[in-house]
C-alpha cells in the first residue's frame, strides 16, 4: 500500500488560492516596476471617491441609494485596479524577456485572440544566431514574426514568404520584425499590431490556411560531418 501523505506534505501540495496568486503578482510587479504600486492604488481610490461623492450628492436623503452608490464606486475600483494590475504585470514580464530568444513564441501562446492559429515554435530558425521565424495565421492571412537583427533575420523571413505564397496561392502575408530597433515592433504590441491588420480570410479559410502550412513544419539544418545516410538506428 501507498503510504499515506503526511500533514506536511500534503499542505505543500495543495493548490495557491486567488488571493495569494494576486498577492505574489502584485508583490513581484511592485518589485520590478514601483510605479505599479501608484498606478494601482490610484485606479482603485478614483472610483471609489467618485461613487462616494456622487452617494452623498444623489443619495441624499435615501440611505439605500448612498450606499448602493458607495458600493458601485468601490465594486468599479477594485476592478479598474485588477485591470491595470494585470496591464502592469504583463508589461513587465515582457520586458523582463525582451530580446532574449524565444521571447516571441511565449507571446504567442499568451496572447494569440480567438479565431488566430500560431505556435510558440518558430518555423524557422538559424542555430548559428538563434534568430527565428514564428508564423500565425488568422482573419488578415498569414502573419510572419521574425525574432533577432532584422538584416540577419530578413533571409529567414524571405524564404518562409515564398513558401507561404508556394503553399497557399491567394493567402495574404504580412510580415513583422521584433528585434528590438525604433522601427520594430515590441513585444507587447504584437497582439494588438496582428488585431489591427484588415480581415481578409473567412474562418473555413483560416482553417484551410493552417492545414496547408502545418504541413511544411520545421526543417533544422543537419550538421556539417553527419552523413543521414550512414546514421543506424540505436538498439536496446
Amino acid at each position: 500500500m501507498a503510504k499515506e501523505k503526511t500533514p506536511k506534505t500534503a499542505k505543500l501540495n495543495k493548490p495557491e488560492g486567488r488571493l495569494k496568486q494576486l498577492f505574489r503578482v502584485f508583490k513581484l510587479t511592485v518589485e520590478r516596476d514601483p510605479s505599479a504600486l501608484w498606478a494601482t492604488i490610484g485606479a482603485v481610490l478614483a472610483p471609489t471617491v467618485v461613487g462616494v461623492i456622487l452617494g452623498l450628492w444623489l443619495g441624499a436623503g435615501s440611505t439605500f441609494a448612498t450606499i448602493s452608490w458607495i458600493l458601485t464606486g468601490v465594486l468599479a475600483g477594485v476592478l479598474l485596479g485588477l485591470i491595470v494590475l494585470s496591464r502592469r504585470a504583463q508589461d513587465s514580464a515582457y520586458a523582463q524577456i525582451e530580446g532574449q530568444p524565444g521571447a516571441v513564441g511565449a507571446v504567442l501562446q499568451s496572447t494569440l485572440k480567438r479565431g488566430w492559429n500560431g505556435s510558440e515554435v518558430p518555423v524557422a530558425i538559424n542555430p548559428r544566431t538563434r534568430e527565428a521565424v514564428y508564423r500565425a495565421v488568422g482573419p488578415a492571412g498569414i502573419v510572419l514574426i521574425g525574432e533577432g537583427h532584422r538584416s540577419r533575420v530578413q533571409t529567414l523571413l524571405e524564404d518562409e514568404r515564398r513558401k507561404a505564397n508556394r503553399i497557399a496561392p491567394g493567402a495574404p502575408v504580412h510580415i513583422i520584425y521584433v528585434s528590438g530597433d525604433p522601427e520594430s515592433v515590441q513585444l507587447a504590441k504584437i497582439s494588438s499590431t496582428m488585431r489591427r491588420l484588415k480581415r481578409k480570410l473567412s474562418r473555413a479559410e483560416v482553417t484551410a490556411v493552417s492545414s496547408r502550412l502545418r504541413t511544411l513544419g520545421l526543417k533544422m539544418p543537419i550538421p556539417k560531418g553527419v552523413d543521414p545516410n550512414r546514421m543506424k538506428s540505436q538498439r536496446r
